[in-house]
């Protein structure tokens, strides 16, 4: 009787996926190299930058997370048979990844140098970068699920969704820099980044994964309309705007039941109270994973 149920395919498909993510950490770990400008040893370890070592677990999980995500989409035999296939798939996911990672950086938080902040260790900065990277990652595999992209025409609607998404994002960081400034006198939020209140990055870190997730169910729950540019973004904009609207309201009602008579702009903005920060990240990536497996099945 035999009870490890591990054939030879299983493990083939483990060491060609762990190869693959060995080869993608060693290119991510050079490109974190010449960021710092030295070797990231010193920067971890000795200056203990604790900011880039935030944002380095954050690219590292992406970079596992994506690989993992696509062997398993895509059998064993699958990309045995046609091995560039797979080669372009990983290039497309890092490369929509890394372009909605730029979005963010240099178009919606326009006025604040993420990158400059991370290595002068402010752990906020941090955060919020890190929250962006995997909402991004989370997205381009919700696309990818939502697409299977086959050829070029169904490439090319899911780069426009693509786009359609980030949009929703900048909305969504509008709406929550308009809060900020309005309980806090006119203050900027980007601004405050540069303050390094730690649960200002737990709290927008929180709702950029949740954001991100309710937009994967989103997407989980429309039908893909192949060759069909105009149905498939009007498709896209009805369910996900509508779990975007779902997210905020079910999040208010779940913080005002756990957490009342509590006013949390005040303990996030002004007490840096990481404790209420670490509960509004819990309830809205926990939101949106509920909507995920509402609306996905």
């Amino acid at each position: 009787m035999s009870y490890l149920s591990l054939s030879n395919t299983s493990l083939l498909a483990i060491a060609i996926c762990f190869m693959v993510i060995c080869l993608a950490v060693i290119c991510l770990r050079v490109v974190s190299q010449l960021k710092a400008k030295q070797a990231l040893k010193e920067e971890l370890a000795q200056h203990d930058n604790f900011a880039l070592g935030i944002s380095f677990a954050s690219e590292i999980s992406v970079v596992i997370a994506t690989v993992a995500f696509l062997f398993d989409e895509i059998s064993i035999s699958a990309a045995q048979s046609n091995p560039l296939k797979m080669i372009v798939l990983i290039v497309l996911l890092f490369t929509f990844i890394k372009v909605g990672h730029l979005i963010h950086r240099k178009w919606i938080l326009h006025r604040f140098n993420e990158e400059a902040a991370i290595l002068k260790q402010n752990v906020c900065a941090a955060l919020v970068d890190s929250g962006m990277l995997i909402a991004n990652c989370i997205i381009t595999l919700g696309l990818y699920s939502w697409s299977h992209t086959q050829g070029f025409s169904s490439l090319l609607i899911a780069f426009v969704s693509f786009f359609l998404l980030q949009t929703i994002f900048a909305l969504d960081s509008k709406f929550r820099e308009y809060r900020f400034a309005r309980a806090n006198q006119g203050a900027s939020l980007q601004s405050n980044f540069n303050l390094e209140n730690t649960s200002i990055g737990i709290r927008y870190a929180g709702k950029s994964i949740g954001l991100a997730l309710a937009i994967y169910a989103g997407l989980a729950s429309a039908t893909f309309h192949s060759g069909k540019m105009v149905e498939n973004l009007f498709t896209l904009a009805l369910h996900c705007g509508t779990m975007w609207l779902l997210l905020y309201l079910l999040t208010t009602i779940i913080k005002f039941i756990s957490s009342p008579n509590i006013d949390t702009e005040l303990e996030i903005d002004h007490q840096d109270n990481i404790g209420i920060a670490c509960i509004e990240f819990a309830v809205f990536s926990a939101i949106g994973y509920l909507l995920i497996s509402m609306f996905s099945i």
